[in-house]
């Protein structure tokens, strides 16, 4: 009977710490960038990032289509993937990272809490450390993220010609806003 009450309570155990160590994805993450320069502005949204988040370590991943980008302009979106991005030859751009104060965010708790991010931005085939600030809020025991960071493109290799170098500016505004579910593993 002591055998039996102590595999019972091994498997509480497990199962909690299974719960309190979850992990959460999305396939649906908006990502947004804003490139305003002398003569144009450059809006350009993604809604289609997958990102999955480690509640227990703070790691971090983001994975971009970069022809999922959408602009107002057929023009806008053609120059983007073909002459800025190159999205044929580098087709997406990943993140992947840590929540440097993830011991900070409580994970089973409703509420905002501030976080630093501190990993590597893989774009344009370049890859570069980065830190960002963030906030991750609990709604219903489930992580909403968002961050607001500027990227220069020339730190990714993405020359800029000099007939249309008042059209676009060096530095982008990049703005972060995930939301996610639970992880199934099958």
């Amino acid at each position: 009977m002591k055998k039996i009450s102590l595999f019972i309570v091994a498997l509480m155990l497990l199962h909690f710490a299974d719960v309190s160590a979850q992990k959460f994805l999305t396939r649906e993450g908006k990502v947004h960038f804003f490139s305003k320069a002398p003569m144009e502005e450059i809006d350009g949204v993604n809604k289609k990032a997958t990102s999955i988040i480690d509640t227990q370590t703070g790691q971090i991943e983001f994975s971009i289509l970069m022809k999922a980008f959408e602009f107002d302009k057929a023009l806008m979106m053609e120059h983007f993937n073909e002459n800025y991005v190159e999205s044929d030859k580098f087709p997406k751009s990943v993140f992947k990272g840590v929540i440097s104060n993830n011991s900070d965010v409580k994970w089973t708790v409703d509420g905002t809490y501030p976080v630093k991010v501190a990993g590597k931005m893989t774009l344009h085939g370049v890859t570069k450390d980065m830190n960002a600030d963030g906030t991750i809020t609990i709604k219903g025991g489930k992580p909403h993220a968002s961050s607001t960071f500027n990227l220069l493109i020339k730190d990714y290799n993405i020359e800029i010609p000099k007939v249309v170098k008042d059209k676009v500016a060096e530095s982008v505004k990049v703005v972060v806003d995930i939301s996610y579910e639970p992880f199934q593993a099958k």
